[in-house]
């Protein structure tokens, strides 16, 4: 069990530390008034700093050396 989620971390960690974020788009209603509505397309974006995929990353390497071989 500790094997597998080390593995997925270490996964996860060279993830994050390559794409540092992405970027998506929503529709936003502007007016809403009976039969017309107007509505725009607005680009969000969720972005973390790379460090957090290191540590991710050593957490993972961490947990799969010190788990014990089944």
């Amino acid at each position: 069990m500790n094997r597998t989620i080390a593995l997925v971390m270490i996964v996860l960690g060279i993830i994050m530390l390559v794409w540092t974020g992405f970027t998506y788009t929503q529709k936003e209603k502007l007016v809403d008034a009976g039969p017309i509505q107007i509505s725009a397309d607005k680009e969000k974006s969720v972005n973390w700093p790379p460090y957090v995929g290191g540590l991710i990353l050593i957490a993972g390497v961490v947990i799969l050396t010190t788990s014990k071989k089944s």
